[in-house]
């Protein structure tokens, strides 16, 4: 059975590192096959994970739309499996993990069919991994549009600010309003430098979410960020994975222990 882990925040607060760590504590510990989609139109899960990405999910829509409004499509083969296809070609995969981005969003025209299909293809594609992590904007509409599939674990990301915290706490609102059906909601504060002072911990309070835990702020990423590397090659005593392992250990596969 498949578990689908999202991870959401506003930019900067350090999501996407999040989400990629994720995949590679997952991917360290065995549990794999790992899924990692990356639903930010601002993409670049694939960079800190190291692999190239040839297409985007938004790119395969945009030239399966014009090719239906042009009438170009093959013979003998129908929409679904042609969309399918270029789906496929997508689909970065690796021998510890795959990677799929949805890229940017849909331009101008109707594209009520196209996600229709995508929706069917992309919950079976997921039914293929034990794990899908889910890098996902701060609004969630792929998390709406894309899929139906549920969220198992939605991990809201905030950096430590009263401000940030706020956000954080709208949207784990938005998750609820849009009825993307979130199972358990964690709060993690990320980029910490200080022990959390007693006015974010009384926020945090108030969060109606789970504490996680903290990720601290870690200057071997900054590094490897400022040198353009991917996390791959991170040292194993960075403290930002170590962090990262413990709250998946205590959250995601603690429960999974349980059931």
């Amino acid at each position: 059975m498949s578990t689908t882990i999202g991870v959401s925040g506003k930019g900067g607060v350090g999501k996407t590192t999040f989400a990629a760590l994720t995949v590679m504590h997952l991917v360290e510990n065995g549990l794999k096959p790992v899924l990692a989609v990356d639903a930010d139109p601002n993409s670049n899960l694939h960079i800190m994970l190291g692999v190239d990405l040839p297409f985007t999910i938004g790119a395969v829509r945009e030239e399966m739309s014009e090719k239906i409004q042009r009438g170009e499509l093959p013979a003998g083969i129908s929409k679904q499996d042609m969309l399918e296809m270029q789906i496929e070609q997508a689909l970065v995969e690796t021998p510890d993990f795959d990677l799929i981005s949805m890229g940017r969003p849909e331009g101008p025209g109707c594209y009520c069919a196209i996600n229709n299909m995508l929706r069917l293809f992309l919950d079976r594609l997921t039914d293929r991994y034990s794990f899908v992590v889910i890098d996902n904007e701060a609004g969630m509409e792929h998390l709406s549009r894309r899929t139906t599939r549920s969220v198992d674990f939605m991990y809201v990301i905030s950096d430590p600010s009263s401000r940030g915290l706020q956000t954080a706490m709208r949207i784990r609102d938005l998750a609820m309003e849009m009825k993307i059906g979130v199972s358990r909601f964690y709060l993690v504060v990320s980029r910490v430098r200080e022990p959390l002072g007693l006015e974010l911990e009384k926020v945090i309070e108030e969060s109606r979410m789970d504490f996680a835990g903290i990720v601290p702020d870690d200057p071997l990423i900054a590094d490897l960020d400022a040198s353009g590397v991917s996390l791959k090659g991170l040292d194993k005593e960075s403290a930002a994975l170590a962090a990262v392992g413990e709250i998946l250990d205590g959250t995601v596969l603690f429960a999974r222990q349980r059931e």
